[in-house]
């Protein structure tokens, strides 16, 4: 018989603060590791990759200076016992290896001590412990640390394959869930915008974007800069790639309207990480169209509000990082796009 506490599906016993809350709207969680749950992994962490929209908030907020970063994700994690950003809401992933597994878990699931896994549950509801930040990369918004994490007997993972660099592995299953719903939502003769399509998630949502809509479909990108233009532009995932600033709805609602001859789009799926790209997205978009935001700076109430006042009937989808089968269809754009494959391992491993 097990001498370990019984904990909840879901990770309720963690939370301290609101009781009654699940963890990840919690205000504070338990992140003592010298206590496991029967239903919990203990994962020795060696790299958290924080959300796209988390880093850039975080860095700004710090001026760019590591130290200052650093002091503010400790500060983060100090107050309330997992790494939700107070200002986005949004955490991110990790990387690290099984270091003990619950009793009620063993034998039941595909894991073993000493397995390499990333967790594909976001950091704003994971218990975590921060001992020692290493090494802090803007570039890729990934920070090496020594610490400890649980992952709840209701949390996602995937185990990292050994065919694939794990940085690399690990920035690409972080926006798994972006390629995925792209899968899902994209028919073939389908017109698709992806905006933020020069960066990580938006490289992947065109590869998926131009395969699922096939030879009769487009696939327009739009970038922020000129380097992720011509980035996008050699990959040749898309029909047509421009640079503008998603925050301007009319300018980019007028060149989108000459695209497709004032049809708009089927889909459109907004992977950006600044606010105000709601109407962007809405307007670029024809009635019963389907508008998916990725971006973790979307704002419900701007969405909502904005496409009822320019008279808009769109499906919008809020970007459920998970859905199923999205760390297999993302690991696999990378196995058998080169393309794609060679500019990750480029970028980010």
């Amino acid at each position: 018989m097990s001498t370990q506490p019984k904990g909840s599906k879901y990770g309720t016993h963690r939370v301290i603060s609101p009781k009654g809350v699940l963890p990840q709207p919690a205000d504070k969680i338990d992140n003592n590791m010298d206590v496991l749950y029967d239903n919990e992994i203990l994962i020795d962490v060696q790299t958290l990759n924080i959300d796209s929209a988390s880093f850039t908030q975080i860095e700004e907020q710090a001026g760019g200076d590591k130290a200052k970063i650093a002091e503010i994700m400790l500060g983060i994690v100090e107050k309330q016992g997992k790494h939700r950003n107070p200002v986005t809401g949004s955490g991110g992933m990790l990387l690290g290896t099984v270091e003990k597994i619950g009793d009620a878990l063993k034998g039941k699931i595909d894991l073993k001590e000493g397995d390499k896994i990333a967790t594909l549950v976001s950091l704003s509801l994971t218990p975590l412990r921060i001992d020692k930040i290493k090494d802090i990369r803007p570039d890729i918004d990934q920070v090496d640390i020594d610490g400890k994490a649980i992952l709840f007997e209701s949390g996602i993972y995937a185990k990292i394959p050994s065919d694939l660099p794990e940085t690399l592995a690990l920035s690409a299953l972080d926006v798994a869930g972006a390629p995925a719903q792209t899968a899902k939502l994209v028919k073939p003769g389908d017109t698709v915008l992806i905006i933020g399509a020069g960066g990580k998630s938006g490289m992947l949502c065109c590869y998926e974007a131009k395969k699922r809509a096939g030879v009769t479909g487009k696939v327009i990108g739009l970038c922020h800069s000129p380097k992720s233009t011509e980035r996008l532009k050699k990959l040749g995932f898309c029909d047509y790639v421009f640079a503008a600033d998603a925050t301007q709805p009319v300018a980019i609602y007028e060149e989108i309207e000459k695209l497709t001859k004032g049809k708009l789009c089927d889909v459109c799926i907004n992977n950006v990480n600044i606010e105000n790209t709601e109407m962007t997205s809405i307007l670029c978009t024809k009635d019963d169209g389907v508008v998916y935001f990725f971006s973790m700076a979307t704002s419900f109430t701007k969405a909502a509000l904005g496409a009822e006042g320019v008279g808009k009937d769109v499906t919008m989808i809020v970007g459920n990082g998970y859905t199923k089968g999205h760390a297999e269809i993302t690991l696999q754009e990378l196995r058998e796009c080169k393309e794609l494959r060679d500019i990750f391992t480029e970028l980010y491993a």
